[in-house]
């Protein structure tokens, strides 16, 4: 099982803003490094303007010693779920055992990465079909947690959110 305290934050255009900025901020806090990650671009901008530099390429981690990853929403998972090098690292992180969190879109990633089905998860409301046609049991709960997949609604849950992601990583 992964020993590092790494836990990266995915971004890509018009990422939500609170739901990269609040997990990595409080990541931060709790003592781990959390480095924003996306697949191309050196700077995005979030879904309200606020503007972010990637530290690096999903290219370049190997998920084995990640202690876990975080998959905002907004619209950026639309866009990252088609690049299968996205999809390798967030299934890679969950298979090495690492914990895999998502919020509002993000699980449009998890979906496309093949880890719901079976599993109880929730998500924004708008994407509540698309998990249950992937077989997931969505969950209209703030935050839910099933194995080493931790998942929230939207932005007003994320202190709920990151309460369950930080044990979870505690757990681990």
């Amino acid at each position: 099982m992964p020993q590092t305290r790494i836990v990266p934050v995915l971004v890509g255009p018009e990422y939500e803003d609170l739901e990269v900025w609040y997990p990595k901020l409080r990541l931060e806090e709790a003592g781990f490094h959390a480095p924003l990650i996306g697949n191309g671009d050196a700077h995005y901008r979030g879904k309200h303007g606020y503007p972010c530099t990637v530290d690096g390429h999903v290219r370049d981690l190997d998920p084995s010693p990640l202690a876990g990853i975080v998959v905002p929403g907004g619209w950026a998972p639309d866009k990252l779920r088609r690049d299968p090098a996205v999809l390798a690292l967030v299934r890679g992180v969950y298979e090495a055992g690492g914990i895999v969190a998502s919020i509002c879109h993000g699980p449009w990633i998890l979906i496309s990465a093949g880890l719901v089905r079976g599993r109880r998860l929730t998500g924004s409301l708008g994407i509540k079909d698309d998990l249950e046609n992937a077989g997931a049991i969505w969950v209209d709960e703030p935050a839910v947690v099933d194995d080493r997949l931790v998942s929230a609604r939207v932005p007003k849950d994320l202190p709920a959110f990151m309460q369950h992601l930080l044990a979870a990583l505690a757990a681990r």
